[in-house]
């Protein structure tokens, strides 16, 4: 067995390894002092540890760049898919013969590929077999970056040089089976800001987005030219129904770097100059394929590849008027966040609730994956041996085009004796047919019009009566609000304590100053409303002999003035004062309360 084991892993990483390409790409000669790609492409398979080449005749500027790409055809029903990797290495030839580039290699299922190494002529810069840095390279290899010194502010940016673009991973898929959508930034120029000014809308669709920062850190080739590129937005797709759906473009506000270049007696000199761009995306569309008809019963939206268990808690041990739960747990990948909780036929012996629903799940490259926790909560009301039937839980399969349906087997439960009695909500949920009423029905030979009875005449008056005391009472109102210095008297307190809350305010964030100067105005205010004093004849003597005419007895009053001149040294001397704000508010509410207190005495005597 263990030698059968090893024959396989063998074969696999034999076949592996003919499936996989690691090649080269490179220009066949380049201009002394320019720069030039050289990019090895590994197709079919995934690796890891690249090792660059040996280089001798030229100086190594920037690499290697990572870049990925993937794509997936259908045709008549059948789907095939494709990868690629690349690494692209940027130098610059210092030699004028020639240019020697080792072998690179990579791991791929376990075994590492090389590649060939391979020479490049390097015509002297001047010579009359120069050619520009941009001459033809082998087939497949990309064309090198513009030279940021080379892009100067009168150059137009154009369409080719900067765009956004927004890729679907499938041309049609069917309702509710992922279709991830990728909006990318591809450029030539620095950029050094972006914004985007609307959005592309998806209607019809539900969306799960991939959190992630953009930045300019991959290379693309795009119809033989090479960019760097910035994932903008990346998310998951659902679609919610069947015809064609569109993905509206949005628009952008991009800021790009050019240079203004000029010389001087120290050499070439450049400056950043940015430049204000407009960029609208394109639209996508993506044919969405209704699910078959006949719909399975059993089916509720899951559309993906699933795999169901249940369980039982506790397991056993199950008493009556105890809450126990069925946990149906939903695995695999597809719209697992949007499944809808399946109909489990319980006992009618059971006080059955409403499932709860935990999802947990992943945003994965192309669609969700995880588990769906559905716990059903039950009270068994009576002891005996019952049973949940068996059950079926039905999902489409887009790969296979079809129905999969998972049988769930049934479950057998012993119900003891608990403590307690069955609730009401399982009474009222079994009480679908009332009990006859028996006895005395209070029935009557002989009745009556109701039109000659008092109490129909009464519901008449009883709204007549209410909008009488209803218009006595706003005439009421209106009496007292026209009297100015009576609800200046009545409202004196009320005011008083809102300023008094300011107040403590002040005292929270250690504020003296804005403490007293609202601490005075509530007391100021008090006495001027209250006594109906005017503001222009407030004063400490005047508000002492209104004190006085009510009854004030002198130990109140002298509290109440001493209070004003603490507060009065205290504003103007705030620097001297060593009272705590908080006694002090303390004190002005007792005197306020107090003095509202012989007001009202007053008023009841008179």
């Amino acid at each position: 067995m263990k030698r059968i084991i090893n024959i396989a892993i063998l074969l696999l990483t034999v076949m592996a390894a003919r499936a996989a390409s690691f090649t080269v790409e490179a220009p066949r000669h380049v201009v002394e002092g320019n720069k030039f790609n050289v990019t090895f492409v590994l197709q079919g398979g995934e690796g890891s540890s690249f090792t660059p080449p040996e280089v001798s005749g030229a100086k190594l500027i920037y690499g290697p760049s990572v870049s990925h790409s993937y794509s997936s055809t259908w045709i008549n029903g059948k789907s095939s898919s494709s990868s690629s990797e690349e690494y692209t290495m940027i130098y610059k030839a210092t030699s004028s013969d020639k240019c020697h580039i080792g072998a690179a290699s990579i791991v791929v299922g376990g075994k590492r590929m090389s590649t060939r190494a391979f020479t490049i002529d390097v015509v002297p810069s001047g010579s009359s077999q120069s050619q520009p840095s941009h001459q033809p390279r082998t087939p497949g290899a990309p064309t090198p970056y513009s030279d940021p010194m080379t892009q100067t502010a009168d150059k137009e940016v154009s369409g080719k040089d900067l765009f956004v673009r927004i890729e679907l991973s499938k041309p049609h898929v069917y309702e509710q089976q992922a279709v991830v959508c990728t909006i990318k930034l591809y450029t030539k120029y620095q950029v050094s800001q972006f914004m985007p000014t609307i959005q592309p809308s998806f209607d019809g669709f539900l969306i799960e987005e991939i959190p992630m920062q953009p930045v300019l850190n991959k290379v693309e080739t795009v119809n033989g030219q090479q960019y760097m590129v910035a994932v903008l937005k990346k998310c998951i797709l659902y679609p919610q129904q069947s015809g064609q759906l569109t993905i509206t473009s949005g628009n952008y506000d991009v800021t790009v770097v050019q240079f203004d270049t000029y010389r001087s007696i120290f050499g070439t000199i450049s400056n950043p100059v940015e430049k204000d761009l407009k960029v609208t995306s394109n639209k996508a569309t993506v044919n969405i394929l209704p699910l078959p008809e006949p719909k399975p019963a059993s089916f509720t939206g899951a559309v993906g590849r699933f795999n169901v268990t249940t369980d039982l808690k506790p397991a056993t041990g199950l008493k009556t008027y105890s809450a126990a739960t069925y946990r149906y747990i939903i695995s695999g990948t597809g719209n697992i966040k949007y499944i809808k909780a399946p109909e489990v036929k319980f006992p009618d012996q059971f006080d059955v609730y409403d499932p709860k629903t935990d999802a947990q799940v992943n945003d994965g490259a192309g669609d969700m994956s995880g588990k769906v926790v559905m716990d059903y909560t039950f009270i068994p009301q009576y002891a005996g041996e019952f049973e949940i039937p068996q059950g079926e839980f039905s999902y489409f399969d887009p790969d296979a085009g079809k129905y999969v349906t998972v049988t769930i087997p049934a479950r057998h439960l012993t119900v003891a004796k608990g403590e307690g009695q069955p609730s009401n909500h399982y009474r009222l949920k079994n009480m679908d047919i009332r009990p006859i009423k028996d006895g005395d029905l209070g029935l009557k030979k002989f009745h009556s019009y109701i039109v000659d009875s008092w109490t129909y005449w009464l519901w008449f008056l009883l709204p007549l009566l209410a909008l009488t005391a209803l218009l006595l009472y706003y005439r009421k109102q209106l009496k007292e609000r026209a009297d100015v210095r009576r609800m200046r008297s009545k409202h004196a307190s009320k005011v008083a304590q809102r300023r008094l809350k300011a107040a403590r305010g002040f005292a929270s964030r250690g504020d003296r100053g804005g403490f007293y100067a609202e601490m005075l105005s509530a007391m100021w205010g008090y006495m001027s409303d209250k006594l109906s004093i005017p503001v222009s004849e407030l004063s400490k003597d005047n508000i002492n002999a209104e004190l006085e005419k009510y009854g004030i007895d002198e130990k109140l009053r002298k509290e109440s003035m001493d209070l004003i001149d603490k507060c009065e040294f205290a504003q103007y001397a705030p620097e001297l004062a060593s009272d705590d704000m908080n006694a002090v508010l303390d004190e002005a509410a007792g005197v306020i309360d107090r003095l509202e207190r012989v007001k009202r005495k007053l008023i009841v005597n008179s």
